[in-house]
């Protein structure tokens, strides 16, 4: 780095030759270890095979072997708060990340961003000579920052990381998914028929960029936070992998749940008192189901499982490539994940993972020929309930409560140069604050002061490294809070209060119960002590308020993943104010990404065209065959296709060829009610062809693409055309949601003839 002249030491003189020359010292990070993180999303305590899984984890277990397995281990219940703590080693909500990205609620632990006070990892890290990387999911971005516009103050290489490849977002397909480079929107670097899958291409990524660094600069360590898209829905993977496990779940998850469970104990990965809970109020029991749903149930299993299993083989692609260039012996490898198993996919699965998040009904049961797509770019699917169940034995609750089965995760430390007790099991109660100072002290980093001159605020996690030479070291942590979206809990020297919190449509908080227990006889939390020690439980609620005031997580709010109950959870929410936008104009030189926000409302779409005999393409769309809409032409007309989460289509063409010349085509979509109305073709400003629309959650799609399908056709016989790319000029296609309801009398009467049809 160059110095300031105010501190220049050299001699200058009036020639160069009589002149003295300086150079300040350079700071290095030589010999200093390498840091890998690899972080996998909504895995069970119970998942990998080192933690009691009949799933095979060869490479995750191949690290374990080598490292530290620690037994007691904690997150936070939510994928972002988990992030946000990693990244900064601080409570989730004074970070500012008590809820996920996507909701800034206008309250400082709700702000859906990290704060610049609370400076990441790879901004300590980057100062000190170190490469940094990201790879994967971010999910630390508000959503209106997710454009090719930016702002890019919150993206990776806003936070500390020089390069980034992966996604913004909480999701994204594994076949087709929304990419980014840098702060480029990118596509795929090839199809899933040429052999694409997203885990497989961020390994390669990954390699790349540690190969190149060590090509280069072969002392300067890296700091590469790989952050799988896995096991998060949808659950996507190469069929082979599926394949392996076909049977293999047929029992039904109470069975499986009970096998886990003893080789647990045979492992010694919990205590050998653990108690297996009774089943929980969310999934049914397996001897409930018929047989035609014991036979869709475990496909879905078997494709969790392969998704596992894939992604455990391009880990070990990873660590063999460490190996083979001489890295791994100094490299820390800390494998976690975000939050326990998830259990969004209800009761009975969804081949559509958004399903449950925009309603509140069951889906129906999948048909043989859905089925035969589970685990392919064709559906979007998530497990039920019970298998999420069984992937957190023997832990209860899930994925949003902070029950031990919401935020208890595996944690493994591999760092061959410096642990010797390989193969170990810890048992001190850490959490994920505490992996932040753990990989300070192993690199002898003291945290920053102040960040691109930002003051930083003090860490809260305790390092780790204690317990690497002393397996019965006393713990060190003495407290922990949490809380999401309601749910509270509070972890005090081996006692524990939490409350599930009911959703109610007067937010009485004070209405829920909390439980108790002695979390170091009761490792499953399975002995209900509030009755027997009330006094401990209010000694532990008032901890609680304590803790809550002292990282702003406090007002608490609803969550939106539990069934409502006739509450109007769509209320419950107040996002920060933005100046309404009504119109939109998108270019060709678009680049896909987040569109038009069309939910709720009436809007009229036009296209500015050119056109001949025989022209087609999409003119805009957006999503793909799991869900999207699109208007485009073919056969000569004017077409649009609005794919409801796949569950649902609704299409229309138009009454008349289209003419040749200079063309305004358009949809024009007149809301009658919420969740219904009129969509009518254009052209030329006059209607040519009617449909009714009646979904929840209208118009649901992304990413947003002109002049063709951004992955693959929201419709079914556009499939096979990729990108189905419009074959003439665009000029412009324009939004606008002003749309006058001057006409809504012969709406009205349109719609009811439509739906009299």
């Amino acid at each position: 780095m160059a110095g300031s002249s105010r501190d220049y030491r050299g001699i200058i003189r009036t020639r160069y030759i009589d002149s003295t020359p300086w150079w300040p010292e350079e700071e290095t990070a030589d010999g200093l270890p390498n840091i890998l993180f690899i972080v996998l999303d909504d895995m069970g305590y119970a998942d990998v095979g080192c933690y009691g899984s009949f799933i095979e984890t060869p490479s995750i277990d191949a690290l374990a072997a080598d490292g530290l397995r620690y037994r007691d281990f904690h997150v936070n219940a939510m994928c972002s708060p988990t992030r946000a703590s990693l990244l900064s080693g601080c409570n989730c909500h004074a970070a500012g990340m008590g809820f996920i990205a996507e909701i800034d609620m206008g309250f400082p632990g709700y702000r859906g961003a990290v704060g610049r006070e609370y400076g990441f990892l790879s901004e300590a890290l980057v100062r000190k000579d170190y490469a940094t990387y990201a790879l994967g999911k971010w999910h630390l971005v508000p959503p209106d920052a997710r454009t090719s516009a930016g702002p890019f103050d919150q993206w990776p290489l806003g936070r500390g990381f020089e390069k980034f490849y992966g996604f913004l977002g909480a999701a994204t397909g594994q076949f087709y998914p929304e990419l980014v480079c840098g702060n480029e929107f990118v596509s795929p670097p090839k199809r899933p028929e040429d052999g694409y899958h997203l885990s497989e291409d961020l390994v390669n990524r990954a390699i790349s960029y540690i190969g190149d660094l060590k090509s280069n600069n072969p002392g300067k360590p890296f700091f590469c936070y790989l952050a799988f898209g896995a096991l998060h829905s949808p659950l996507q993977a190469p069929k082979e992998y599926i394949e392996r496990y076909r049977g293999r779940f047929n029992e039904g998850w109470d069975v499986y749940r009970r096998m886990v469970f003893g080789r647990q104990k045979a492992l010694g990965i919990i205590p050998a008192d653990c108690v297996l809970p009774e089943n929980d109020y969310i999934a049914p029991r397996w001897d409930e189901l018929t047989e035609e749903e014991k036979r869709v149930f475990a496909r879905y299993m078997e494709v969790y499982a392969g998704f596992l299993t894939h992604t455990d083989t391009q880990i070990g692609r990873l660590v063999d490539y460490l190996k083979k260039i001489g890295q791994y012996d100094n490299t820390i490898i800390v494998f976690l994940s975000d939050n326990g198993a998830s259990a969004e996919g209800g009761r009975w699965g969804a081949k559509n993972h958004a399903y449950h998040y925009v309603t509140e009904k069951d889906p129906p049961l999948i048909n043989e020929e859905e089925m035969g797509l589970l685990g392919s770019a064709d559906v979007r699917a998530h497990y039920p309930s019970g298998w999420a169940r069984a992937s957190n034995t023997p832990l209860r609750m899930y994925k949003s409560w902070n029950h031990c089965g919401g935020v208890k995760v595996p944690l493994i430390i591999t760092y061959p140069k410096r642990i010797k007790d390989k193969g170990g099991i810890r048992t001190q109660y850490h959490h994920v604050i505490d992996i932040y100072p753990t990989v300070m002290e192993l690199c002898g980093i003291e945290p920053p002061g102040e960040i691109n001159g930002i003051p930083q605020k003090p860490k809260h996690g305790i390092s780790m490294v204690y317990t690497f030479d002393s397996p019965g070291a006393p713990r060190r942590r003495r407290v922990q809070y949490y809380e999401m979206v309601g749910n509270r809990a509070i972890w005090a020297d081996g006692w524990k209060a939490v409350a599930d919190h009911a959703a109610n449509p007067t937010l009485d908080f004070s209405k829920d119960r909390w439980e108790l227990y002695n979390t170091d006889a009761d490792f499953s939390e399975s002995r209900d002590l509030a009755s027997q020690y009330p006094d401990k439980l209010r000694e532990l609620v008032d901890l609680w308020w304590h803790e809550a005031g002292k990282y702003n997580v406090l007002p608490l709010a609803e969550s939106h993943l539990k069934r409502m109950e006739g509450f109007n959870s769509k209320k419950m929410y107040r996002y920060r104010p933005v100046k309404p936008r009504t119109r939109y104009v998108y270019r060709p030189e678009f680049i896909p990404g987040p569109g038009p926000r069309l939910a709720q409302t009436s809007y009229t779409a036009k296209a500015y065209v050119a056109y001949r005999s025989g022209d087609e393409g999409v003119l805009y769309a957006a999503g793909e065959t799991t869900g999207g809409y699109a208007l485009y032409v073919h056969d000569r007309r004017l077409k649009f296709h609005y794919n409801w989460l796949s569950y649902r289509h609704f299409h229309v063409e138009s009454d008349i060829e289209l003419p040749e010349g200079e063309l305004e085509l358009g949809f024009d979509f007149v809301l009658t009610r919420p969740g219904a109305g009129v969509g009518r073709l254009l052209i030329n400003g006059r209607a040519s062809g009617s449909l009714y629309i009646e979904s929840e959650s209208l118009f649901l799609g992304s990413p947003f693409s002109i002049g063709r399908f951004p992955f693959v056709s929201v419709t079914g016989d556009m499939k096979e055309r990729q990108g189905f790319p419009y074959t003439n000029r665009i000029d412009r296609v324009e939004f606008n949601l002003e749309r006058p309801l001057n006409d809504l009398a012969d709406i009205l009467e349109l719609e009811q003839a439509l739906k009299n049809e």
